[in-house]
């Protein structure tokens, strides 16, 4: 891909697009997005503790 001033231009004017079309979510829509990431973490955690504790009760380690 070359790099030339019509490429840079394009390239600004669809992140203007993009940041005019884009808003700041609310307290609520935060909220829940962080719940559902938290939640998302923590079952991922609970997951991989309990295959180290069947790896390590079964001996493969």
């Amino acid at each position: 891909m070359k790099l030339n001033k019509e490429s840079v231009v394009r390239f600004i004017k669809m992140n203007q697009r993009v940041l005019r079309v884009s808003k700041r979510p609310d307290r609520e829509e935060y909220l829940n997005v962080s719940k559902i990431t938290g939640l998302g973490i923590i079952i991922i955690g609970v997951i991989g503790f309990v295959i180290s504790i069947v790896v390590q009760l079964l001996g493969y380690l």
